[in-house]
């Protein structure tokens, strides 16, 4: 009961609209004030603005020709159309994210969940399983708890809603997930992230799941966000990351002014707003060592990525980021200095975040990092990062510079300035038109209602960006949201898993919206480009899911890189099947597969425009695929797949 009053009327009795005035005149520019001058948009404060969240600054407005704030507005009537909102058509539309109230007065309720993408049911085609949040009565008791979805894909364009019968509804107060095969079955596994006890489901081989997460001894009990499976130590099997968020209580949440948490952590521009992260106790992150008979150890302060700064963790992912054959970690944090470990080999990591260059910003300054792309848009065999932050500042992308080190170089690439307005959750480096250049998606949406209330620029649903790859990975122009079409949808985006639904050789977006359907972006761009896909499968001694393999792909003289991952975008996991564009060439001169053990294979494709799947030791061998070839499919020669010397 002393929630919901809470919840009702803090601002009333914790906040008094005389001493509200005092503060703010004297923490920040009063909500319609018109800051200075600023090179970027004509205005920027001098210091960033107080507040739970970090941000550049103060800006002016961005409006476009209809006066409307560039986040929900400046789209064009003709161009390029690259996507299409088919939600509806699909048939995910008849369920429903849930998460607190819509006032949103404390930061339990803002942050939203995640998606994945997988096939659970292994008939070749991907399936989405949607995180669902909670709310105050459900936790109490008083209401249904909001359930998860698991869409079937039907294999015809539409889906189905089979989470109940699978046993994956979870209904707890959900955030992340995370795909990965952690007892190397052949098939996937689901870990949920929540407030309260994590879920791990064990896939039972017949579209149902079993939660053995008590058992496996990975529930933890706090507030866990963007998980992720990789096999740190090579042991072959799958471990377990866990980035915890906020120590919270919610028998006695975070109200301005309380012993909780001070009036200045609760402040946007002058408004009252929820409390938080800054100002709050963050939860340690855990890594779990899988142990080979389902159940796991937390090995997290021995490998030395247990989080001792109690950083607020978002998203992560295991990937090789220097090439020594080894998978590190990457973890995005909220409003606090990023992670990157790096694998030293003996079971634990190095904390290379500060001298790799990717903590923070070119300017030294820490950023609200939610998302986390991975991927390597310039095509030299390095994997590159970029992080989606909050509305007030920029979208950080950071070039790999190899052994380990990152130059952040968004403003030379030409996608700085524009993301200043949008609050950006989950984004991914994808080959949108197959012409062989990652291009980058972002899903935004911000996390205070009352934006809509005053003249800021920016807007609690915002639309989606798509950076279009130009001159060969030296810069990035901004593709036109052309009415109509999926990249006008203004959306209370969160959490975005990418990957090709329809298997057409496309990349196509699944976007959890906060308090809100589900969005299925469709790509339907034109374009004549073949493509590739590769579905891996690992040997004996390795991830029989492939998890921490990295593929090259020579096509038309262009060496493109693809790795196996579990996690990053924002709380969410995508399709783990890699994908190749391949331009206007119909032939693969080779491919180079540095299997999760450590044995380098080569191959050849026999033709294009379709899937493959390759199995270590084995090559390509037949599976449901063969039957489902793409648009155009060409044909080249067919040579045995051998095994390197």
């Amino acid at each position: 009961m002393l929630l919901h009053l809470f919840q009702a009327s803090w601002r009333n009795l914790l906040f008094p609209p005389a001493l509200a005035l005092i503060f703010l005149s004297a923490v920040s520019p009063a909500s319609g004030q018109q800051p200075a001058t600023s090179p970027l948009y004509g205005g920027n404060s001098s210091t960033p603005p107080q507040g739970g969240s970090s941000t550049a600054g103060v800006f002016a407005p961005v409006l476009d020709s209809e006066k409307r704030p560039i986040t929900a507005g400046g789209f064009v009537k003709t161009g390029p159309v690259v996507f299409q909102d088919i939600s509806a058509k699909a048939g995910l539309t008849a369920w429903n994210h849930k998460m607190g109230t819509a006032q949103k007065p404390f930061i339990l309720e803002t942050i939203g969940s995640g998606v994945a993408l997988l096939d659970y049911d292994e008939d070749g085609w991907l399936d989405i399983y949607m995180v669902n949040g909670s709310t105050y009565d459900a936790m109490d008791g008083k209401a249904e708890s909001p359930h998860a979805a698991l869409f079937h894909n039907n294999h015809d364009g539409t889906f189905t809603d089979v989470a109940a019968k699978s046993g994956v509804t979870n209904d707890r107060w959900g955030f992340g997930v995370a795909v990965g095969d952690y007892d190397n079955d052949g098939w996937p596994d689901l870990y949920i992230s929540n407030f309260g006890k994590n879920r791990l489901y064990h896939n039972n081989h017949d579209g149902t799941f079993t939660d053995v997460a008590e058992k496996a001894g990975v529930t933890l009990g706090n507030w866990s966000t963007g998980a992720s499976f990789g096999d740190y130590d090579g042991d072959g099997r799958l471990d377990l990351f866990v980035p915890g968020y906020i120590h919270y209580d919610i028998s006695h949440p975070p109200i301005p002014g309380s012993a909780t948490v001070g009036f200045g952590f609760c402040q946007y521009r002058g408004a009252n707003v929820m409390c938080g992260p800054r100002g709050l106790e963050g939860e340690p992150d855990h890594l779990f060592h899988n142990n080979g008979d389902g159940t796991f150890t937390d090995v997290s302060v021995k490998a030395g990525v247990s989080d001792k700064a109690r950083y607020y963790g978002f998203s992560s992912t295991f990937v090789d980021i220097n090439n020594d054959g080894k998978v590190d970690l990457v973890v995005a944090n909220d409003s606090t200095p990023s992670y990157l470990y790096i694998n030293k080999g003996d079971g634990t990591f190095q904390d290379a975040s500060f001298y790799s260059g990717f903590a923070l910003n070119q300017d030294a300054r820490e950023t609200a990092n939610m998302g986390l792309a991975v991927g390597d848009y310039s095509n030299n065999g390095l994997v590159d990062l970029y992080t989606g932050t909050f509305s007030d500042d920029y979208k950080p992308l950071f070039r790999n510079e190899g052994d380990g080190n990152f130059s952040e170089i968004t403003p030379q690439m030409g996608i700085a300035e524009i993301t200043y307005p949008f609050l950006t959750w989950a984004t991914e480096f994808i080959d949108y038109d197959n012409d062989r250049w990652k291009d980058i998606f972002l899903v935004n949406g911000h996390v205070y209602p009352q934006v809509d209330q005053h003249n800021w620029g920016t807007t609690f649903a915002e639309r989606p960006l798509l950076f279009h790859n130009v001159d060969h990975g030296k810069k990035f122009e901004v593709v036109p949201a052309v009415e109509g079409t999926g990249l006008a949808d203004v959306l209370p985006g969160r959490g975005a898993a990418f990957g090709d639904l329809f298997n057409d050789g496309k990349i196509d977006v699944v976007i959890s919206c906060i308090d809100h359907t589900p969005v299925l972006l469709n790509n339907v761009n034109v374009d004549t480009n073949h493509w590739v896909g590769l579905a891996l499968v690992g040997g004996p001694k390795g991830t029989r899911d492939a998890v921490g393999t990295t593929v090259y792909l020579t096509s038309g003289g262009v060496r493109q890189r693809g790795d196996v991952m579990s996690g990053g975008s924002y709380e969410s996991s995508n399709d783990q099947r890699l994908h190749f564009g391949l331009g206007p060439t119909a032939t693969v001169d080779g491919v180079e597969i540095r299997w999760s053990d450590g044995t380098v294979e080569k191959a050849s494709l026999p033709s294009v425009d379709r899937f493959f799947t390759i199995e270590e030791g084995k090559g390509l061998v037949a599976s449901g695929y063969d039957g489902i070839v793409g648009k155009n499919a060409s044909t080249v020669a067919v040579n045995q797949t051998q095994k390197q010397q």
